[in-house]
């Protein structure tokens, strides 16, 4: 190494220190931890209105949609689909009574979403939501988007439970 390329290193700045993601910022081909359970995100839906994040989470050949939302303090959930048939937006139920439950209308609000990767959705554009919840505190929650319905089930994960593996 050349004394000019040495004097050079000494003065120039160091590197800074890569910051890491949060969950809320993990993209397709990152890997996180829920629940003691790895899992490789293939697809992302962000509504930035509601600084929220659906990831699509797939472990070998299991899918699960892991919910994120930031308000006073991050909050996750847990979802796994489920058959289900709706025919309009306008005909969502206050309240669902499903094999062993009934659930109660939460919280139901709409939104433009980003997409990137596999999601249940092939494109971006104005999604509407509908969160439920039981007695025993069990979810579902039914997304519309472009004339098509998602509906899932699912239950709350305590931040504890939740940690990013590796992100690119």
């Amino acid at each position: 190494m050349s004394v000019w390329k040495r004097i050079g290193n000494l003065f120039a700045k160091p590197e800074p220190p890569k910051v890491e993601k949060s969950m809320l910022q993990l993209s397709p081909g990152d890997i996180c931890e829920v629940s003691l359970v790895t899992y490789e995100v293939t697809g992302c839906v962000h509504n930035r209105s509601r600084n929220a994040v659906v990831l699509t989470l797939q472990d070998g050949s299991s899918i699960a949609y892991l919910h994120i939302e930031e308000r006073e303090t991050v909050q996750y959930a847990l979802y796994t689909p489920i058959d289900g048939r709706l025919d309009a937006p306008d005909e969502v139920p206050t309240i669902i009574e499903l094999d062993d439950g009934v659930y109660h209308l939460e919280e139901e609000y709409g939104g433009h979403v980003a997409i990137t990767g596999r999601t249940p959705f092939t494109q971006s554009g104005e999604q509407h939501v509908w969160q439920y919840q039981s007695d025993d505190y069990r979810l579902v929650r039914i997304e519309w988007q472009n004339g098509r319905f998602m509906l899932y089930e699912g239950e709350k994960v305590i931040p504890g439970d939740v940690k990013v593996i590796r992100a690119t």
